[in-house]
């Protein structure tokens, strides 16, 4: 088998699309010889800043010495980024041998009935790979929800954290955000260890810490009076915090914005959880660790003159933050090149950030989910006059660099599939920008 036929084995389960339970799932973990009961975990839910607590956490454990391996999604240049250990992605030679010892099971499945879904097929080759390189710990990001996403399928985690909650996936996961909170609190299992993002709404937190209580959980919350922000800039943002097993801590993010202080501090919590089950996590890895962490097109900055900035979130906590921070980082100028998926509030996320923009170029990003250029624009013109639909991401750019001229930045948002298929085509065109 190569690459590309593991690729097409693993994309043809998309098809199947989401199916909730753990049945399945389960099922399939068992054929493979239940490598998840083989690992430690710590898991990691919510709406907004999962991926960004994820990767700090890991970054910091490797740099305390430890074998890490990282589960997240979605992916945003390859899809070898979901699976990665000590900041690794996995070999394309490792991949087709785990897609060629899961997809046999998976067929069976399927010939018996019952379709394994893409998700739950590359979460049991996640499990499979770290379980066969032996990882002192593994951290799992949440797909959706909790309660029925497969990352579910593990035993209790070392420590769980649940980041910031808002409304995403209503359809699924419920219109409220008690509902929400439920779906996700689902990772919560008995006698576990329970981290909370800080700033959540009142119901979210009455909600989980109700869940905890029935469930015999230790629910920490990180205590934002301990934190003192630093300095603050388009390449990343510090801060100190008391900690209990290591005192005050001077640490820096590489991510922009104020509510990094807040992912970063969740993350910070999960290591001191950590470090009381026994782990020996020091202060200067977790300091190294912080530093080192990247995440491609969260707030990335592609060239400082002219100012190039990607960001690929998608719901109403993304689309604040980023207006919070162009508000305060960007004061020039602004054209935007914008993609979203069609399932996805394309108006509300217009209402935070069109009225920053001078021009927004609308562009169809790739996947049949994605709303038409055309479409985009006609509901960019209620909050940004000047809205140009364009016929490809190549288009988009050269539309949006005439409209730039000398003293605009550039801000390309909207899904992690027009970030995937854009970002090279930035650094190609701005790369050399003073970076």
């Amino acid at each position: 088998m190569t690459y590309e036929e593991a690729l097409d084995n693993v994309y043809g389960r998309l098809v199947f699309g989401i199916k909730p339970g753990l049945e399945r799932i389960s099922a399939l973990l068992d054929r493979l010889g239940d490598p998840q009961k083989q690992l430690k975990f710590a898991h990691v839910a919510g709406t907004n800043g999962k991926g960004t607590c994820s990767t700090l956490v890991a970054s910091a454990l490797k740099e305390c010495g430890f074998t890490v391996g990282l589960y997240t999604s979605p992916y945003v240049l390859e899809f070898r980024e979901r699976f990665q250990i000590d900041g690794e992605m996995i070999p394309k030679e490792e991949l087709v041998e785990e897609v060629e010892t899961l997809a046999p099971i998976a067929d069976q499945f399927e010939e018996s009935g019952d379709q394994v879904t893409e998700f739950e097929y590359i979460t049991a080759l996640a499990l499979h790979w770290f379980a066969r390189r032996q990882c002192d710990i593994v951290v799992l990001e949440v797909g959706m929800g909790g309660r029925f996403d497969a990352t579910n399928a593990i035993p209790v985690p070392e420590a769980a954290a649940i980041m910031s909650i808002s409304l995403d996936h209503t359809a699924i996961l419920g219109d409220t955000l008690e509902k929400i909170a439920f779906e996700k609190a689902g990772i919560i299992k008995e006698g576990g260890r329970l981290v909370l993002y800080p700033d959540q709404a009142p119901e979210v937190t009455r909600e989980l810490e109700q869940i905890c209580q029935e469930r015999h959980v230790e629910l920490f919350l990180p205590d934002l009076s301990q934190v003192r922000e630093g300095e603050r800039s388009l390449s990343g943002t510090a801060f100190t915090a008391e900690t209990a097993p290591w005192g005050r801590l001077a640490l820096r993010t590489p991510f922009l914005g104020e509510h990094q202080v807040k992912n970063a501090v969740t993350a910070l919590k999960v290591l001191e959880v950590l470090q009381s089950r026994g782990w020996p996590v020091t202060p200067q890895g977790i300091a190294r660790g912080f530093e080192r962490a990247f995440i491609p097109a969260r707030m990335e900055v592609i060239s400082q003159s002219p100012l190039v900035l990607l960001d690929g979130g998608h719901n109403p906590g993304c689309s604040h933050a980023l207006r919070q921070a162009l508000e305060e980082f960007v004061p020039q100028r602004k054209v935007a090149i914008m993609g979203v998926l069609a399932d996805k509030d394309s108006r509300g996320e217009l209402q935070v950030l069109g009225p920053l923009f001078d021009t927004i170029v609308t562009v169809t990003p790739q996947g049949h989910r994605a709303l038409p250029a055309q479409q985009l624009a006609q509901v960019a013109r209620e909050f940004c006059p000047k809205a140009i639909p364009a016929g490809s991401c190549r288009e988009a750019l050269a539309v949006a660099s005439r409209a730039m001229k000398q003293d605009a930045a550039l801000i390309v948002c909207g899904s992690f599939y027009l970030a995937g298929e854009i970002r090279d085509m930035l650094k190609g065109k701005f790369g050399k920008g003073n970076l």
